[in-house]
């Protein structure tokens, strides 16, 4: 076995040190029913809540496949070297004080390299962490109360924090945890490392993570393909926004791009469902853990009230998800199902006509099932009963399983509320291959997210790492637009002038009407730099002379525009480069329009993020309007790829704002390159 195989599926555990942590992990152990060899190790203590303890490393029986660690820190690295020595698989470090409080204590850093050399082959979670449940195989290296319990198959998550994972524990979804990993400082094995073990895992049927910060790109994206390659879903919660990013922000594309951009394009070009909050990702392991992603976005909703259906329909504004029309056939069903006083619509309000009724209820949800759906929900708040029985509500759910058998159609009871749906019955609806959702925001999150894992193929492409720069210079306009445009970007006919005299000779030789700029400042417009549509050379002169610059740039008059977008990049630290797509000009900020992905993209993908924008239809020609070439603007993009791939070990950031969308060129008016220097 490998040492994190060793370490996370043990079967033998050792514990030390004499702390009240390390009592609780021998009781953990204990009461989840470990049944391997659990040796607890103190030099002066005869036993640990009840269970005979060890000397020393030396005296245990065997080498430990995994040993909890809860000593303070110096102490720590003499222990993981005994275990390293003994053979031991793995450990996991509890004691904190190592490089995250470097700059609390100074030594820090030193200790953690320390540690990681005495560990030698031995796989260490930590140090800083609580450790890790395995409910399937009943070991719990756990210095805490927790909720988890014995399971035979179910969903892992990996947290960067202990806490969180402590409370992901407490869960009453009915929601089954086979493994709650904690990593603290990932000082040997990360996250990534983990995934994949745990993903190895055959019992295991999704995962989920909770993370403060990616780390290591390619490691990520190798998770990634092991997850695609199992066809088991993952999701993430992504807390954070880069400080670097933001810091170097000069353009708007940086502004707009952010760290948080750079999260979410890394986490959709690796297949990775994105949630926003702990509920969501708990309700959409259930949802995936149940019956996987779903093929398509596609869904119908039931209820017996037209305030629930209104809901859904409300709740279900800004996600991804389709309450397709009825047709004919499931009109017509319907209709025989619920009599002549039911309006018939998606979401349905098939009122209460039929509640109690269990064969009628079954014809509905039934009748509702159109093949091409991806899930039915049917939206049901439980009562709460003290224990007893609600024939009624029994009756929903027999109905439910009876429609899922007879049209093959995934379905789901969705609470509006998360304590309407009681934990005995989420696991009873469970074990019938039903999902129960509990609370109707984060159960549409879900299906949502669910939906979007079913799509398209993630790009196969590795990410375009990010350079680690400070950035030095800023080309000029002209310096800019000349370095695209030997990448294939069109740009204006255009010359630099020193005087006004100068610009206007320039002009005259491009040919009225021109556009005067002047140099030396990034956003032209706001500090009275930008003149358009200069007629003649009297017009040119007077606006070069209200000017407050030495030198301008003069070039011709792009006129036909259909729209105009703003193209630009950003090297994220964290990510890679981000390239953000969207309403340009002076409306960028405005209209808040813009979509984001990671570099390199492929023609396909840089129509599908310009279809995302608000201002799209402006593209396709909005109300009788010529559109726009689309396929020259994805030349542009390609063009500023192409630019940054070639720079990529020194550029901060570029944009292109305006780039003015005609219906046969798209032509970049104005540009912006940041370059940096090694740090």
């Amino acid at each position: 076995m490998r040492p994190i195989d060793r370490l996370l599926r043990p079967t033998s555990i050792a514990v030390i040190g004499g702390g009240a942590w390390c009592a609780n992990v021998v009781r953990e152990c204990q009461e989840i029913g470990f049944a391997g060899g659990l040796w607890p190790v103190h030099p002066h203590r005869a036993e640990i809540d009840g269970v005979p303890a060890y000397a020393s490393v030396g005296d245990l029986p065997n080498a430990p496949d995994a040993a909890f660690v809860g000593v303070n820190r110096e102490a720590t690295i003499g222990i993981l070297r005994e275990l390293a020595e003994r053979g031991a698989g793995g450990a996991v470090c509890f004691a904190s004080g190592f490089r995250e409080f470097e700059s609390e204590t100074g030594d820090g850093a030193a200790l953690q390299t320390a540690l990681i050399e005495a560990a030698g082959d031995m796989a260490i979670l930590g140090p800083n962490c609580y450790g890790f449940i395995n409910a399937l195989d009943g070991a719990a290296l756990w210095p805490d109360r927790h909720g988890a319990a014995r399971v035979d198959n179910g969903v892992a998550i990996i947290s960067q924090s202990s806490n969180v994972a402590l409370n992901l524990t407490m869960q009453r979804r009915g929601l089954p945890l086979a493994y709650i990993v904690t990593v603290g400082n990932q000082a040997k094995i990360d996250l990534t490392e983990i995934g994949r073990a745990l993903l190895d895992d055959p019992r295991v049927t999704a995962l989920g993570l909770f993370i403060e910060g990616v780390g290591d790109i390619r490691a990520f994206e190798a998770m990634a393909e092991s997850a695609r390659a199992k066809a088991k879903p993952v999701i993430a919660l992504k807390l954070g926004a880069s400080s670097q990013a933001k810091a170097t922000a000069v353009s708007h594309t940086a502004s707009l791009a952010g760290s948080d951009a750079g999260a979410k394009a890394l986490l959709d070009r690796l297949g990775i469902g994105r949630v926003r909050s702990l509920s969501a990702l708990l309700e959409t392991l259930k949802l995936l853990h149940v019956g996987g992603p779903l093929p398509s976005n596609r869904i119908a909703s039931m209820s017996c009230s037209g305030g629930e259906a209104g809901l859904m329909a409300d709740s279900a504004l800004g996600l991804d998800l389709d309450f397709s029309p009825l047709n004919e056939q499931q009109r017509k069903t319907l209709r025989a199902a619920l009599g002549p006083k039911v309006a018939l619509a998606n979401p349905l309000d098939y009122h209460t006509y039929i509640w109690g009724d269990r064969a009628a209820l079954a014809d509905c949800f039934s009748a509702m099932m159109d093949p091409n759906l991806a899930l039915g929900c049917v939206v049901v708040d439980f009562p709460r009963t003290d224990g007893a029985t609600v024939p009624e509500w029994d009756m929903v759910i027999e109905a439910v399983d009876e429609a899922q058998a007879r049209s093959g159609v995934r379905m789901a009871l969705l609470a509006s509320l998360t304590e309407t749906m009681p934990e005995e019955i989420a696991k009873a609806v469970m074990a019938r291959g039903i999902t129960p959702l509990g609370g109707l925001d984060e159960g549409l999150e879900a299906i949502a997210i669910a939906a979007s894992l079913g799509g398209k193929a993630p790009n196969p492409l590795p990410v375009l790492l990010p350079n680690q720069t400070v950035a030095d210079q800023t080309l000029t306009e002209a310096d800019a637009k000349a370095a695209l445009e030997a990448h294939g970007l069109d740009i204006p006919s255009s010359r630099r002038a020193r005087s006004i005299a100068e610009a206007k000779a320039v002009a005259e030789s491009i040919g009225f009407p021109v556009v005067l700029k002047g140099e030396g400042v990034a956003h032209k417009t706001e500090a009275g730099l930008v003149a358009l549509d200069l007629k003649d050379a009297l017009a040119l002169c007077a606006a070069a002379a209200a000017m407050s610059a030495d030198s301008f740039l003069v070039e011709e008059m792009i006129t036909g525009g259909v729209v105009e977008l703003l193209i630009g990049v950003v090297c994220d630290p964290a990510h890679g480069f981000v390239l953000t797509i969207g309403a340009g000009g002076t409306l960028t900020e405005l209209l808040e329009d813009s979509a984001s992905l990671l570099l390199p993209a492929d023609r396909a993908e840089i129509e599908s993020l310009l279809e995302r924008l608000r201002i799209a239809p402006l593209l396709e020609g909005y109300r009788g309007a010529a559109p726009a070439s689309v396929d020259a603007v994805i030349d542009a993009v390609m063009a500023i790829q192409a630019y940054v791939c070639d720079t990529a070990d020194r550029l901060v950031e570029i944009e292109v704002n305006p780039l003015i969308c005609t219906p046969h060129r798209a032509i970049a008016a104005d540009a912006l390159i940041r370059l940096g220097e090694p740090t």
